[in-house]
């Protein structure tokens, strides 16, 4: 039996062969370590995180994380809801501090549930993963657990947005959140202390409608990390993952750059340092090969 156990929310972009495949990959090689055990919520759908950008009502796309917040209290009783991606914590918290805060709307929202069987109690804590990393394990603990420390690997912590407003990590700054680089520090690597863009938004979903624009802030933020010498940019949100990674060629032309910066997730550094190798890391899903990471890996 696990020391820890949590009702657990993959979110879509987790599935297998999805574009952050490679993030759960890692995250189970990281739970694995730490002994954490992930109950998937049974039969769980869309956060509808890009429900608002679709013209969705705003009573639809809260539905959609409430049918799961209600799985889960049927399910996983007493257990904290976990997400590892960004959007869904994200789209999940809201949900449920928006149905616990307005009666009328937790009312309309166990209506259309009631015709599934479903009712929702607003029971459970939802958490992002780095909360219960912080928060249940702590700095020191986490550290403990390093067979591969990551001497001399400097890491551009890119927080992005969704993990900082409006809800953010607890005890951190808007402006300056400092546990992404506490955890590069505790992994045996060199956090860039001085990274100015570590809160910047990638552009989100603008990469599909106004790419010029996304483009345009992806750029600032890979720029910044080559200034101030890192050699990797890790993030906990997969789209910050997957738009900062896969349009560099993109920008490379537009702007007559030369980037290539491999961008991971924090749990892909912690995988490594923990003593798992290149596959159970989730390297072997990088478009931009993580070169040093891997010499780590291989060791």
């Amino acid at each position: 039996m696990a020391k820890k156990q949590y009702s657990f929310y993959p979110g879509c972009s987790s599935e297998k062969n999805a574009s952050a495949s490679n993030y759960m990959t890692s995250v189970n090689a990281m739970c694995d370590v730490l002994d954490v055990q992930l109950n998937e919520i049974p039969d769980w759908n869309c956060c509808g995180a890009s429900v608002g950008y679709a013209g969705g009502g705003e009573l639809e796309r809260l539905i959609l994380s409430a049918r799961n917040l209600a799985i889960s209290e049927q399910e996983n009783k007493g257990q904290d809801v976990v997400a590892t991606c960004a959007a869904c914590w994200l789209a999940t918290r809201e949900t449920k501090e928006r149905l616990e805060s307005d009666n009328q709307l937790m009312r309309d929202a166990n209506q259309a549930l009631a015709e599934i069987g479903l009712k929702y109690e607003a029971k459970q804590k939802v958490r992002h993963m780095v909360e219960v990393l912080i928060e249940d394990f702590g700095y020191d603990k986490l550290g403990e657990k390093v067979k591969k420390p990551l001497d001399g690997l400097k890491v551009a912590g890119y927080v992005g947005c969704q993990t900082n407003r409006p809800f953010g990590i607890d005890g951190e700054s808007y402006e300056n959140p400092m546990y992404l680089d506490k955890l590069v520090e505790t992994m045996g690597a060199e956090p860039l202390e001085k990274y100015d863009k570590k809160v910047q938004c990638c552009g989100g979903a603008l990469a599909f409608s106004e790419p010029e624009k996304s483009q345009a802030m992806i750029k600032d933020i890979i720029e910044s990390a080559y200034d101030h010498g890192a050699d990797i940019i890790a993030t906990p949100c997969p789209v910050c993952q997957m738009n900062v990674e896969i349009y560099q060629d993109q920008i490379n032309k537009t702007y007559g750059k030369k980037f290539n910066m491999p961008v991971v997730y924090y749990s892909t550094l912690m995988s490594v340092a923990y003593g798992k190798g290149h596959r159970e890391s989730g390297l072997d899903g990088q478009i931009i090969p993580a070169t040093k990471l891997e010499k780590f890996a291989a060791k």
